[in-house]
């Protein structure tokens, strides 16, 4: 694997490992709560690596033993002396979060958390959002609003869209910790390994993601979230559309013949 190289600094540091890009959360005093700043940054980083032609995975990780705490709760409190009672920047702040968690969804990129630590609140629902996740045997998840009087309500969004219903509910009513093999079980993570293993296999992962079409990767993920909540009708629609227009890419015809002549393919990511 190539040196890292270093993007910038500040809440949100980024290494390119060749086509990966790591987003680390770098608030750690703080238990990487998710400031203002920090998410309005990792919004900012999105749209630019959207754009890049050499970037083909994300992972996503967090500067030390809290891989994301939830929103700044302080951050968010210091604000109950506004002349309107805080009800603006608490808007404000929870259209950041959204915009965020659209945007992983959005990214033509695959975007994977790489979880060492604990998840709680909106750190769940990053995790959650993301397309795969790794968790580290330690690693514990939660939506504990319930506990300040907070129902976990944009968390849920992500949440239920893994786990199920019942499952979901049990984690927002409840607000109670569960351990990464319950969170295994329970669809929210794909992996779980030894803690210190985590960055690895999640750039595994992300390296295995970055050797196939970047363009045919792109396509299927906007398939996929177009169709997955659609009526059934509407839903083979969307998929059917979507994998003719894949057949028209070069790296379609490309995969196709390399598979008849048995040789290895040679993507141009078009």
């Amino acid at each position: 694997m190539s040196e890292p190289a270093a993007k910038n600094e500040g809440v949100l540091l980024r290494e390119d490992h060749g086509p990966i890009a790591v987003l680390t959360m770098n608030r750690p005093a703080a238990r990487n709560s998710l400031s203002v700043e920090l998410l309005n940054e990792f919004v900012r980083q999105f749209v630019e690596l959207a754009d890049s032609g050499t970037i083909k995975a994300i992972v996503i990780s967090g500067n030390g033993p809290i891989f994301c705490a939830g929103h700044d709760i302080r951050e968010l409190e210091s604000h109950r002396g506004d002349e309107d009672g805080g009800k603006g920047f608490f808007d404000r702040t929870f259209a950041a979060s959204s915009a965020l968690m659209s945007a992983i969804v959005k990214s033509p990129k695959p975007v994977l958390a790489a979880v060492e630590g604990t998840a709680t609140a909106a750190g769940c629902q990053l995790v959650a959002t993301c397309d795969l996740a790794v968790a580290s045997d330690e690693a514990e998840f939660c939506t504990p609003g319930v506990h300040i009087g907070l129902f976990c309500s944009t968390p849920a969004v992500a949440v239920a869209r893994n786990v199920g219903r019942k499952r979901a509910m049990e984690m927002l009513l409840l607000g109670e910790m569960i351990g990464a093999e319950d969170a295994l079980q329970f669809g929210l993570v794909n992996r779980v390994v030894p803690r210190a293993d985590v960055m690895d296999v999640s750039l595994e992962l992300a390296e295995k993601i970055a050797s196939k079409s970047a363009a045919a990767i792109s396509m299927g993920k906007k398939a996929f979230y177009e169709q997955i909540d659609a009526p059934l009708g509407e839903a083979y629609d969307t998929a059917g559309w979507a994998m003719a227009k894949n057949m028209m890419l070069h790296d379609a015809k490309e995969g196709l013949s390399a598979f008849l002549e048995k040789r290895d393919p040679q993507w141009r990511d078009s």
